[in-house]
């Protein structure tokens, strides 16, 4: 069983999912069950088969959070020194060379990763990229839409 690296509020968003998973949309599906059974003959009814189909999602996703946080390796970065250096858990400036854009990530795992948020996940092409990388570093990342090129402008971990 691998360890998987996750943030502590990663952990704690994980938490709050599987305590709303498991004490409001569990009960929420089992009245949905039951309402659809009221309805007559299982085998023609559309309800009660998609009540059911939520049902095993829910209670997959249950199986799925248990098991991450089984198997979490809880990385608190602000108790490390910063060195500059890029690692899990750091958030990051990057330079876009050609672009002068300037963006900003925080590299976390699978379970927390939301670009949308600039939070990438560690082994997307970007992740593997900058971790290891330092301060002030040129950056040469081959993603989907192509090569880019950034340089590190700073490095936190907090």
């Amino acid at each position: 069983m691998e360890k998987e690296p996750i943030t502590i509020k990663g952990l704690e968003k994980l938490k709050e999912e599987l305590d709303y998973l498991k004490n409001v949309k569990r009960h929420e599906i089992i009245s949905a069950i039951a309402e659809a059974r009221s309805h007559g003959d299982l085998k023609e009814n559309a309800e009660y088969h998609a009540a059911k189909e939520l049902q095993s999602h829910s209670e997959g996703r249950i199986q799925e959070i248990n098991d991450v946080i089984a198997r979490a390796n809880i990385i608190d970065v602000t108790k490390l020194s910063n060195s500059g250096k890029i690692i899990f858990g750091s958030t990051i400036e990057l330079l876009n060379t050609e672009t002068n854009e300037k963006k900003t990530y925080k590299i976390v795992g699978k379970d927390e990763a939301d670009i949308k948020k600039k939070l990438i996940y560690f082994k997307s092409p970007i992740g593997k990229g900058l971790i290891g990388k330092n301060l002030n570093n040129i950056v040469e990342i081959q993603t989907p839409a192509g090569k880019k090129i950034y340089e590190v402008k700073s490095v936190k971990y907090v």
